[in-house]
């Protein structure tokens, strides 16, 4: 979903259901044994609709161009991933959480008459 239609459909979501909690986190990607860098960006929205409590996940980060390994032979040294990220290319992906019991359920797009 890009940008624009996000912007829209958070706007309409606003405006007709009682939101709970908008929030924005950040998406992390581990690079190390104890070490992770900080990759993109996740806007949470978690609202009452007809069906249920319902948290959405926008979650935007740039497409990833390289990986690099690095490591020794060494024991007792750790290995290190090092990501080389595109500065004006990006994804864009949403995921739609249901809460069932106090547990979050994915909500399979298949399923959903657009």
């Amino acid at each position: 979903m890009r940008p624009d239609r996000w912007q829209d459909t958070k706007s309409m979501i606003l405006d007709k259901f009682e939101v709970l909690e908008e929030k924005t986190e950040p998406v992390e990607m581990k690079i190390g044994l104890d070490q992770s860098q900080k990759i993109g960006d996740k806007e949470v929205l978690i609202f009452i609709s007809p069906i249920g409590k319902v948290k959405l996940e926008y979650i935007i980060k740039p497409i990833i161009l390289d990986k690099k390994e690095h490591y020794s032979k060494r024991m007792g040294t750790s290995s290190k991933t090092e990501y080389i990220l595109s500065e004006n290319e990006f994804s864009y992906h949403l995921d739609a959480y249901l809460d069932k019991n106090n547990e979050w359920e994915k909500i399979d797009s298949s399923n959903l008459a657009l």
